[in-house]
């Protein structure tokens, strides 16, 4: 099989991550391949609007204190870099705000963004190749040296590469490596993303010898209203029920089973665990008239997500009163005395300054000002936890930790860097995108081009 291309970087998968990482990689006078397997760039980056994480170290290592120490440290320190990257682009990047209560981001349109990267690439004579899968990696004495790809015809070419960088996107869209991966039921879910990140890079990774993160480190989703299918990209964030933070969640137990108010990507995780992965969350006229029908973030556009769950066929009931929870369908599958006797407890104990059980962290006021407001939740899948083991220059480490020589991962393709806590996969895309472009080695190295220490 003849070489068609010898490159500096191939870049396997042409969202956020490899995006970011070919644009870079060529501006810095690198010769570039990408390759990605649907139609078009961008992948699941094209559903989000905004870059963000912990502003601080503290921040950071106080919500998410299971993570890879040197990738916190990493993302921290690197992101305002990422910013500044996005904006060198000409891509617009606005003024940070604040995040989740915790986080700080700037909004951005990323699909300018993906576009503008493209363009990059292209114009400074790039090879970008679409519907394009990779067969397998090609190893050399142990270390990457490219990689055997098949196009949509089914022709098979070698690309060599110095680096090669994998930036599938993660396997969220592969039903049994979740249920594999992330927990036993975790294939059922519906899937909160692109439908092309199938495992790719993790496949690919593995079978060169790289090593995977901790099982059991959780996933990124939002709860949704059951039985709603997503029927375009858009649904990604009108039908995500961001607001159960201020809200109450009942499993199929009529019990509160975690404190809400820690996020709506945490809770997720913690519904996933409950029987029937299913529950209802509950708000009252407060919740409704501050949070249900309020921006998520500033600027975000508002929609009244439990209108739109009932005009959609999900299960959303309205109460007039606490007693009216008593007349919940039966066909739901709850015991509506013990979902009411249940908010009336919280309710007790919150309206007396006393500890609800579990405990609320935040939002302690009680649910007592009706009408009620009743969204059968379950759990929606974006991206998994586990991934592909890296250091803080993006090389895949191998299990004696030391680097695949040639191999770089990023974004979703990764593992460590979040363990049951998140705080911005866009972001991380962007900064260890960056990273990758700055630790592939070209063929003939200027002295000190080595990338970041």
């Amino acid at each position: 099989m003849p070489d068609h291309r010898t490159v500096d970087l191939l870049v396997i998968g042409a969202g956020m991550a490899g995006l970011t990482a070919g644009a870079r990689a060529v501006r810095d006078g690198l010769s570039v391949t990408v390759v990605e397997i649907s139609g078009d760039v961008g992948g699941s980056a094209r559903y989000a609007g905004y870059a963000w994480t912990a502003p601080s170290h503290e921040a950071m290592d106080r919500h998410n204190p299971g993570g890879d120490v040197s990738l916190k440290r990493a993302l921290v320190d690197r992101f305002q870099e990422g910013i500044a990257w996005i904006r060198s682009t000409g891509v617009e990047a606005k003024d940070p705000q604040p995040i989740l209560g915790f986080g700080q981001g700037h909004q951005f349109d990323t699909n300018h963004y993906a576009d503008t990267c493209r363009r990059i690439i292209v114009e400074a004579g790039g090879e970008l190749l679409l519907e394009t899968d990779t067969e397998r990696l090609v190893l050399e004495d142990g270390a990457v040296t490219g990689a055997v790809l098949v196009t949509g015809e089914g022709t098979r070419r070698q690309v060599r590469a110095t680096s090669t960088l994998l930036a599938t996107g993660g396997f969220q869209g592969d039903a049994e490596l979740r249920n594999e991966l992330v927990h036993p039921r975790a294939g059922r879910l519906e899937l909160r993303s692109n439908p092309h990140s199938r495992g790719a890079g993790y496949r690919l990774a593995t079978a060169a010898g790289a090593s995977t993160g901790l099982p059991g480190a959780g996933f990124y989703g939002h709860l949704i209203p059951s039985g709603v299918p997503f029927r375009d990209p858009s649904d990604f964030v009108d039908l995500s029920l961001y607001y159960s933070e201020h809200a109450l969640l009942l499993n199929v137990d009529n019990e509160r089973f975690t404190d809400e108010t820690l996020g709506d990507h945490l809770t997720t995780m913690a519904l996933m665990e409950q029987p029937e992965n299913r529950g209802l969350l509950i708000a009252d006229a407060r919740v409704f008239r501050d949070w249900v029908v309020g921006s998520y973030v500033q600027g975000a556009v508002a929609v009244d997500k439990f209108a739109l769950a009932a005009r959609r066929g999900g299960r959303a009931g309205f109460a007039e009163n606490l007693d009216e929870l008593d007349h919940l369908p039966e066909e739901w599958g709850y015991d509506g005395p013990a979902v009411r006797a249940a908010v009336e407890r919280f309710n007790a104990r919150t309206a007396a300054g006393a500890e609800p059980v579990p405990g609320r962290l935040l939002d302690r006021a009680p649910l007592d000002e009706p009408p009620y407001y009743v969204i059968e939740a379950v759990p929606a899948l974006t991206f998994p936890f586990h991934g592909v083991r890296i250091d803080d220059r993006a090389r895949a480490l191998g299990e004696d930790g030391e680097p695949v020589e040639g191999l770089l991962a990023a974004g979703s393709d990764t593992g460590g860097l979040w363990y049951r806590a998140y705080a911005g996969g866009i972001a991380s895309a962007l900064v260890f995108g960056l990273t990758a472009a700055h630790t592939a080695t070209p063929r003939t190295a200027p002295e000190g081009r080595r990338g970041p220490g």
